[in-house]
């Protein structure tokens, strides 16, 4: 990415090649050296033969390194708890569950369980405090992230949508970067891998699961949406309805990835029309 916007700031004619692409025409070649795929690139490049891959903007970038930073220590922070309900697990301590969160059971547990082991404190509160810090990091970033949804005018609009939050709204924004790369709403949902793949062999002819190819964190926030679009009652009811007749037929998995797909086109549609959310038949 450093590389594509220093040329292009200094005007030089570049076009980036996709990997996959280009990687499967260079396996003809009987011999890999540097100069066979230096001449074979080239020779990919005279032909046409190539899938050219758009670089996201810079602002894109950097707006998905905070996502990705929130994501990392979300994920930290179950790693911690998952670790201090099985260490306390090894010496027969049940961490359970308890009304009141995480923080308010380990109180009770430091207060009761532990007294007789009391050696097994400081592990304790050790993992404790890691992990009070790392839930105020995280709720530093999520200012962060609101802050930033409020001065995004696209972020804005996407989060009218039932179920789309800032992280989701702004994951969107991110991946796509420019609303005009594709020409119909229809195509994002394949950039997303939330469409099937297709096998067919003479006379065999099936559908396969979804791709699951491109930006993995923003499949996951779409699918999130679709879940609590069909979970709760957050708006969009034709949205629901629509997810649960498909439920009726292929079961309430099939029918989330199916809604996170539809919610893809409208975000995408909502974006290239710039006009908020409004429930329309579902086809």
């Amino acid at each position: 990415m450093w590389l594509w916007n220093a040329l292009v700031a200094r005007q030089v004619p570049i076009v980036c090649l996709g990997a996959r692409h280009a990687k499967g025409m260079l396996k003809m070649m009987p011999n890999k050296t540097d100069g066979q795929d230096a001449r074979g690139l080239a020779q990919i490049v005279r032909t046409g033969w190539f899938k050219a891959v758009q670089i996201n903007s810079h602002a894109a970038y950097m707006n998905r390194a905070l996502l990705t930073a929130r994501e990392t220590l979300v994920g930290m922070r179950v790693r911690l708890e998952n670790e201090i309900r099985g260490l306390l697990k090894t010496f027969g301590v049940m961490f359970g569950k308890r009304v009141g969160g995480f923080r308010r059971r380990a109180e009770e547990i430091v207060r009761g369980e532990l007294a007789v082991a009391p050696e097994l404190v400081p592990i304790f509160e050790a993992l404790m405090q890691a992990r009070r810090d790392i839930l105020a990091r995280i709720a530093a970033l999520d200012t962060r992230i609101r802050a930033i949804a409020r001065q995004h005018a696209t972020v804005r609009l996407l989060m009218t949508a039932p179920g789309v939050g800032p992280i989701t709204a702004m994951a969107v924004v991110a991946a796509f970067d420019d609303a005009a790369r594709f020409r119909r709403s229809s195509s994002a949902g394949a950039y997303f891998g939330l469409t099937p793949k297709r096998y067919e062999s003479k006379e065999v002819s099936r559908n396969g699961r979804i791709s699951k190819r491109g930006d993995r964190f923003t499949r996951k926030c779409l699918y999130e949406a679709a879940n609590a679009i069909y979970c709760r009652n957050l708006g969009g009811p034709r949205l629901r309805d629509w997810a649960k007749a498909v439920a009726e037929r292929t079961g309430p998995r099939k029918a989330k990835v199916a809604l996170a797909r539809k919610l893809t086109i409208l975000l995408h549609a909502m974006w290239r029309s710039g006009t908020p959310f409004r429930e329309v038949a579902m086809a």
